[in-house]
């Protein structure tokens, strides 16, 4: 199985959270969903969380060691997967799919023998259609954007952009028929966008390559995107992204 992680915030229950989660478990789905159908988590209270509630700079540490052993054990007693973890209001939450709780026991025994300071509580759940990791863990179509945006914002800075300074952003959009293909083009170019060609993707989908100035700033670009988005389901499209140059200051 990939071991493929990504890391992002959302709000739960009106609290920040900044959830971990294993993507490449997303690839294996049908098979895991059959074989662990019980959701397990170990939930630990934060001893010193930060001003927002997730993990401090101090405390950091033993909570990824604690981590450590939790994954070691996992592998120790092959009762099944760990499938990511929620930071939120002074707790961080290990969540697993396990094909069965017989050792569950042994398990934290072995895995926390090392933390008895900690407030820990545990416990398990039939979750056959994995609703713990499509609804809480696995990100939203926007939420999925915010991921990859902020990967390229990050890769901008990393070559010394700015990201102050407006510049063409290229983007991408599929429709699966015509039905709506010129309804789509007119909502684009109402909102400043300049199509630049037709293109088709290695499935033989169309779609369109356009383009506006903008500045590609972490919060400009997430609105910008979040609405392409909405214009894109409105006309039963699919929003593919987005690039542009790196522009340095000469300052």
């Amino acid at each position: 199985m990939q071991e493929y992680w990504e890391l992002y915030m959302k709000n739960l229950e009106g609290k920040a959270a900044l959830i971990q989660f294993n993507a490449g478990i997303s690839m294996e789905l049908e098979e895991l969903e059959y074989s662990h159908q019980t959701i397990a988590f170990v939930k630990v209270k934060l001893k010193d969380p930060s001003e927002k509630g997730f993990l401090s700079e101090a405390e950091e540490p033993e909570i990824l060691f604690m981590e450590d052993k939790l994954e070691a054990a996992m592998l120790k007693f092959r009762i099944g997967k760990y499938v990511g973890r929620v930071v939120s209001d002074g707790y961080v939450t290990f969540l697993y799919y396990v094909q069965f709780t017989y050792n569950w026991p042994d398990f934290l025994e072995f895995a926390l023998n090392e933390h008895t300071s900690y407030e820990v509580t545990n416990g398990h759940s039939h979750d056959g259609e994995w609703n713990y990791y499509k609804k809480l863990l696995y990100p939203t179509p926007k939420e999925w954007q915010i991921i990859q945006n902020h990967k390229v914002c990050d890769s901008l800075r990393e070559q010394g952009d700015s990201l102050q300074v407006t510049r063409a952003i290229e983007h991408k959009v599929y429709f699966s028929d015509d039905a709506n293909k010129v309804a789509l083009r007119e909502a684009l170019e109402k909102e400043g966008f300049t199509i630049k060609e037709e293109i088709q993707n290695e499935d033989g989908v169309k779609g369109f390559d356009f383009y506006r100035i903008d500045k590609p700033f972490y919060h400009d670009i997430d609105a910008m995107t979040f609405a392409l988005i909405d214009i894109a389901e409105f006309y039963n499209a699919e929003y593919d992204g987005w690039e542009t140059s790196v522009v340095k200051s000469i300052i």
